[in-house]
């Protein structure tokens, strides 16, 4: 006896069958969750680098492009993308999903290491990267004002206090502070005095940051306890 067979002597049966079928798929398709973004994480990284004063093409001919020619050259990326402002260059790295994250990191700091010796020597600071996931958003944003602190002091509340009192939050992945507005002394220089005086503009910066420092000295040694020397010099103000 085969299926056809009992649905021919059977009728009501398989209608039963089929009717208690659709009925169990409307109950599942009714309990079924729906996520918006479902739950894959690409391998990406994300590599920022900096330049102080840069124009927009001069990061991305001296900053992204070197950057672009060493990342090239890992196993399994996919994409390479930059985007470049003012004074900053983001380039984000998205690897072939069977690439692992944390193998490709260490291939991506090789490739920074490589790349160092063609980025400007202006460059104060390496290029940083960090493992990202695309799907990833913020979900909740906290906007923060006092009628009686500055926003310098508001700034170092948000970073010092709340940032990290909501980082130990149990679920919280990342926290960040925007808006800051943080103090910055510009150093006007008269070309006129300059040329008469025979200094250059390095000479001028190498002044200011070798008089702009805090850094440690050396330790005095003592019968009951040591301690430790500091030079402080750092300019507090003009």
């Amino acid at each position: 006896m085969n299926i056809s067979e009992i649905a021919i002597r059977r009728p009501v049966m398989v209608v039963l069958l089929s009717m208690a079928a659709v009925l169990g798929g409307l109950l599942a398709y009714s309990n079924m969750p729906v996520a918006a973004l479902p739950s894959f994480n690409t391998p990406v990284i994300n590599v920022s680098a900096s330049l102080p004063g840069a124009a927009p093409d001069t990061m991305a001919s001296s900053v992204a492009l070197p950057l672009e020619k060493q990342f090239s050259t890992i196993d399994g990326i996919n994409l390479i993308s930059s985007v470049n402002t003012l004074g900053n260059t983001n380039i984000t790295l998205e690897f072939a999903p069977s690439r692992n994250v944390d193998a490709a990191a260490v291939d991506v700091q090789a490739a920074l290491l490589r790349a160092q010796r063609s980025l400007p020597t202006a460059m104060t600071q390496l290029p940083s990267y960090r493992k990202v996931n695309p799907a990833d958003a913020p979900i909740l944003f906290m906007a923060m004002n006092s009628p009686s602190m500055s926003m310098s002091e508001l700034n170092d509340y948000a970073e010092s206090l709340v940032g990290p009192t909501l980082s130990t939050i149990e679920g919280v992945a990342q926290v960040n502070v925007y808006g800051a507005l943080r103090r910055e002394l510009s150093v006007l220089l008269q070309a006129q005095k300059m040329r008469e005086l025979n200094v250059t503009v390095n000479e001028v910066v190498s002044a200011l940051r070798q008089q702009n420092a805090a850094a440690p000295v050396g330790k005095v040694r003592g019968a009951l306890e040591d301690q430790s020397i500091r030079l402080l010099g750092r300019l507090e103000k003009p």
